[in-house]
């Protein structure tokens, strides 16, 4: 209930729609609990009596009172909608921003899929909650407290109907909506598992069709699939339960009010009009109790996705803004890392094991080791991807933590080891750290980044549409995309993760020829797996399991650095070319 609070501030700014809605929806309820009462009359008072004109007037006031409730009714449902959907969009807004002030280490914990699930099927859950609460959930309390008190006054002598069948039909109701509330979370959890196994699957449908894996893969979706599904027809039994036991309660009722009836008719003590109205009335009471049944169980799903909701909004970005950020526009000194370590879970494992080194202002500096050394964990500790488990990083002689971090990570042109370009032009792409460039500065980024042979071959040049992930890009077309934008930015230090590996080895050669030229005076932290790419580089780190086995220039790791010996013997083995 926690999070329902803390979600309902959400509706301030909409408190005007929230107010309008149950008070037009208490209109309508207003004119409903009069239709029975006007029937009532017409048939004791005037039908009874033969008096067309009374009829003839009381019909009339009976379509008034119907076209009044219908404008209540649309108001209701028009400002309803207007403060369920504004809510729904703000608590979005706020999810996704949110989501992009985590660290790689919240998105890591959470998950993907989940994040998406609660984003997108959690907070349509809370839509839809909202609205019916303030349209259905409030018809039915009232429809049917209006009905009892009527029901008190216009026929009293049927009042014990009523008092028997209420506790009853409430106690039907809680007990279904405590049993489907349970049934709803698991609901929501299967959504999660759905959401990250498509995401995998599509992310990854080159490397299934690739392995002939398609059958295996429909297979496993469909197991999840149908866990989902046997979870949802068991949270919608309990609806189908519910609903023929209330309709059963009310018959029994209404059988019990025409028995009760039968003499006092006979009697004259009880009019035909005044037990056809009792009927209506507790055909109103059920039709309420029914309304607000399904709302509350609207409302049992609900809880659990307010939940992850709030959850997710409390969550501490592990990465954080402090509160005394200073401020840093150019860089005075020299990265150092000192007795740094880290592990991607808490109490985990350490990946990186006691680094300490130092960055020059300027210094072109490589990164070499086998497959899964720590090589890309340790250059995303730069940008503060991820932060120390251990140890610290400074820069100009503080620790990173203390300027401010938008700031910081402005120095940093970051290129991945994967191409990450987003659907739009290639110019949007281009311009993605860095709105306010030049077409010329971009041309000559491209340029550099030997991106300008394959652009000027499309009709529309900088302006050529790209897809989702690039999708109509090769990966050599992507990483050079990924290096010009990196350029375009103009940061004080270049990152590059292996971002050749997919280039021609021409392009290879003009790219690192660039850098070392043209670039020569920004610092440099190259990850490569050929020596032939670093072999220029003022130092190189040779990283092995998490730790620094070897550190100089490659003269000097040839002499001293029995892996780096053993990466250049491989490389030149049988042909190959170490240095070129």
């Amino acid at each position: 209930m926690r999070a329902v609070r803390n979600l309902f501030s959400y509706t301030k700014p909409y408190r005007i729609f929230v107010l309008l809605a149950p008070l037009l929806m208490a209109l309508e309820v207003t004119m409903d609990l009069l239709q029975p009462m006007f029937m009532q009359t017409i048939i004791d008072d005037g039908i009874a009596n033969g008096e067309l004109s009374y009829v003839i007037e009381m019909g009339i006031y009976m379509l008034l009172a119907a076209i009044v409730g219908l404008v209540g009714g649309i108001g209701c449902t028009v400002y309803s909608t207007k403060a369920a959907v504004n809510v729904a969009s703000d608590i979005r807004n706020d999810l996704f921003n949110k989501a992009l002030h985590f660290s790689s280490e919240n998105r890591d914990a959470i998950g993907i899929g989940k994040m998406i699930t609660i984003i997108t099927s959690d907070v349509a859950l809370i839509q839809h909650a909202l609205m019916m609460t303030l349209r259905v959930f409030v018809r039915g309390p009232l429809l049917f407290i209006g009905s009892i008190i009527i029901v008190f006054f216009q026929a009293r002598e049927l009042f014990p109907i009523i008092i028997v069948t209420i506790p009853i039909l409430l106690l039907c109701i809680t007990y279904f909506s405590k049993k489907a509330g349970k049934w709803f979370k698991k609901v929501q959890e299967g959504l999660d598992m759905l959401n990250t196994k498509l995401q995998q699957s599509i992310a990854g449908i080159r490397v299934i069709k690739a392995f002939v894996r398609k059958d295996y893969e429909i297979q496993t979706f469909k197991k999840i699939n149908d866990h989902l599904t046997n979870r949802t027809i068991a949270a919608d039994k309990l609806m189908t339960f519910l609903m023929p036991i209330l309709l059963f309660i009310i018959n029994i009722g209404i059988i019990v009010a025409l028995l009760l009836g039968v003499i006092p008719i006979g009697q004259n003590e009880v009019q035909i009009g005044v037990i056809l109205a009792f009927i209506n009335y507790l055909n109103i009471i059920l039709m309420a109790l029914m309304s607000s049944s399904t709302v509350l169980m609207q409302l049992m799903r609900a809880f659990p996705s307010a939940e992850r909701v709030q959850n997710l909004l409390e969550t501490k970005p592990r990465i954080r803004k402090e509160l005394q950020n200073e401020s840093i526009k150019l860089i005075e000194g020299d990265l150092e890392f000192r007795d740094v370590c880290f592990a991607y879970e808490e109490n985990g494992e350490n990946v990186l094991e006691h680094l300490s080194f130092t960055v020059n202002k300027g210094e072109k500096v490589g990164i070499i080791g086998p497959t899964g050394s720590g090589k890309t964990t340790l250059i995303k500790l730069f940008p503060r991807l991820y932060d120390p488990t251990h140890g610290e990083i400074l820069l100009n002689g503080r620790n990173i933590k203390e300027y401010h971090l938008d700031e910081y990570r402005s120095l940093f042109g970051y290129i991945s080891q994967k191409a990450s370009l987003f659907s739009g032009s290639i110019a949007s792409n281009l311009k993605f750290g860095r709105t306010n460039t030049t077409n010329e500065q971009l041309h000559l980024a491209t340029v550099h980044a030997c991106a300008s042979e394959f652009i000027e071959k499309f009709d529309d040049k900088l302006e050529h549409p790209l897809t989702q992930g690039a999708t109509n890009l090769s990966g050599g077309q992507k990483q050079r995309l990924s290096i010009a934008r990196a350029l375009v930015r103009n940061p004080s230090i270049l990152i590059l993760d292996d971002v050749t590996s997919a280039v021609d080895a021409h392009s290879e050669s003009s790219i690192l020829n660039t850098l070392q030229t043209v670039y020569k005076e920004k610092t440099q932290i190259i990850v490569a797996s050929k020596i032939s790419s670093i072999k220029h580089a003022d130092k190189i780190l040779v990283i092995d399991d998490g730790m620094i086995v070897g550190e100089g220039t490659h003269e000097q790791l040839l002499d001293i650095c029995p892996l780096y010996q053993e990466i250049y013997a491989t490389q030149t083995d049988k042909g190959g070319v170490a240095v070129e």
